[in-house]
Parts: C-alpha cells; structure tokens; sequence
C-alpha cells in the first residue's frame, strides 16, 4: 500500500443503522455522556471483546476499582472506532492509560489495512490525550481449528509489534499463544463461540493487563516522562 493510497481501515464512519433501532448511535451517545461525568484513570475501547469483559467478575474484581470506563460495542470495526473517538469519546476525560482492542471485525480489510487502522486509532489518541498511555491488546486466535483469519489476525499483530515503537506512548500486549493448545485447537473452556472469550478466558488475559496497568498508574510523573523519550 502506497503512501498516497486511502486505507479503508483508517476511513472514520459510523455503523449503518440497517436493524433501524438507533441502539449503536445511543451506545455512542451514552459514552459522550458518561466522558461528562466520570473521571476515569483508564478508558477501554474496543468491539465486543471490550464489551463483554465488564459482564465478568475480573471486571470489577481488577478493572473497575483502577476507575475504569468501558467503552466497548459489539460488531466495531476500527472505522467505527475512529469515528467514536472523533466525536467526542476523548472530550472531557483525561486518563491516564488507554486500553484498546479492535481489528478482529475488519473483514474485509487485509491485515496490513487492519493494522494501518489500529495504528490510525493509536495515533489519534495521542494526538488527544499526549500524556496518556496506550496499551494496545493483540487480536486473538479464532476459530476451533487453524485457519486463514488466525493467521491474518497473527499478522495483524506482527505488524503493530514492528509499528507501534514509533509511538512512545504505545505497546503491544499479545497474549495470543495462550489460547492455542499444542495441537492447534483452542477450547471451549476459553471462547464458548471460539471467538468470544469465557470467565476462564478473560482470566487468562486479564492477568497480564492488570499486572502492565498497575505498573504504568504507579509510576511517577517523572518515570512516565522518561520512558517516552
């Protein structure tokens, strides 16, 4: 992909209301809202991945006591993400730490588009929030089996792990090869749908997440500076 050709990953749009309930727009609207009242350490912003973690008791067990907002929905894209963020999910809230999660619903993008939008994503934040940190989630294996969207979302990954260094705010954390059992299968145990992460699932991620949030909220001011240089 050239330096002038558009990515279609990193186009900002909303989600089209076909179903004709409004329910994505006012999910958007009751994010604004609440960057209106809460003031939040770290902000979680994602698809369904993001979503579902709040319904889990790690949630409040170690998110919700680091004064954590969820700012997930089920079915975005990181186009849908970008629009989000440029229409007011950043305005009137400065957290510490942001934590996203997005890329596994690009269909119809390759995986060097789905990175270019992720990176689009982490680029706009910094540029909204220059003194937050951007912890950027791996996107996970899918699928019982080995098959072509596992390897596109391992490349997904591949990519952000070579990009992401030129923003000093952001890291990766891939937890992926946690979820993949020696013989290529994942279990149910993990993802009930072999997409969707189970209690034990986002235990398993939860873990390392809290260990990288808890070590950057306690730096202090002056090693948060030094470790973006």
């Amino acid at each position: 992909m050239s330096e002038d050709e558009v990515n279609p990953a990193a186009v900002a749009k909303p989600v089209e209301d076909v179903q004709g309930d409004g329910r994505w727009i006012s999910q958007h609207k009751r994010f604004v809202q609440e960057c209106k009242d809460a003031e939040p350490d770290v902000l979680f912003v994602g698809d369904s991945m993001v979503q579902l973690m709040q319904q889990y008791e790690v949630w409040r067990e170690l998110f919700s006591p680091l004064h954590a907002l969820n700012f997930g929905i089920g079915g975005d894209t990181t186009c849908n993400v970008l629009w989000r963020l440029q229409n007011g999910e950043l305005e009137n809230i400065r957290p510490k730490v942001v934590v996203l999660w997005v890329g596994t619903n690009n269909h119809g993008h390759t995986a060097k588009q789905v990175a270019g939008g992720i990176f689009a994503i982490v680029e706009l934040i910094t540029s909204r929030l220059p003194k937050a940190k951007i912890v950027v989630l791996g996107l996970l294996p899918r699928g019982e089996q080995p098959n072509p969207l596992r390897e596109k979302n391992a490349d997904v990954n591949n990519f952000l792990r070579s990009w992401l260094p030129q923003l000093g705010q952001a890291q990766l954390l891939d937890v992926s090869k946690a979820f993949v059992h020696s013989d290529g299968r994942i279990s149910q145990q993990d993802m009930f749908d072999y997409l969707h992460l189970t209690s034990a699932g986002y235990a398993t991620l939860s873990k390392p997440l809290s260990e990288l949030l808890l070590q950057i909220l306690e730096e202090t001011p002056e090693e948060r500076r030094a470790s973006l240089v």
